[in-house]
């Protein structure tokens, strides 16, 4: 695995960071997931993330399932709508804001280092990225 600038993110040495096969793997290189597994190509892209952005991602997701719970509880409950969509609104928000943690990182780390590497394909991938979260 080759890390990232110190960060926590690493791609797999036999896929580099789009994750097709694209570079010989080295001897000296730990397989990936992807590569353990022993499949002629993987089954997905992956990027390995720090500590702290997985537990303040899990830690909103976490919320927003709450939040969805309750909603579904309150329709169950027959609540008044205004109530319901309010708490929709809620969940919708800590999503979105899981969405810009994860875009943020994307950018910082994935598109970066593709960039870097001469891969200006990458811009449409984040193009459609924003135009998907309505930027």
């Amino acid at each position: 695995m080759a890390r990232d600038k110190g960060s926590a993110r690493a791609r797999c040495d036999a896929h580099g960071a789009s994750g097709e096969k694209d570079a010989p793997a080295t001897a000296a290189a730990a397989p990936c997931g992807c590569c353990a597994s022993g499949a002629a190509t993987p089954a997905y892209k992956h990027t390995l993330r720090s500590e702290e952005l997985k537990k303040s991602v899990t830690c909103r997701l976490n919320r927003a399932i709450g939040q969805l719970n309750g909603v579904k509880a309150m329709i169950e409950g027959d609540r008044y709508c205004g109530d319901v969509l309010t708490q929709l609104a809620a969940a919708e928000s800590a999503v979105k804001a899981v969405s810009r943690m994860v875009m943020r990182e994307h950018l910082e780390t994935c598109v970066v280092e593709r960039i870097q590497q001469g891969d200006t394909e990458v811009v449409d991938e984040v193009m459609d990225l924003l135009r998907k979260f309505g930027a």
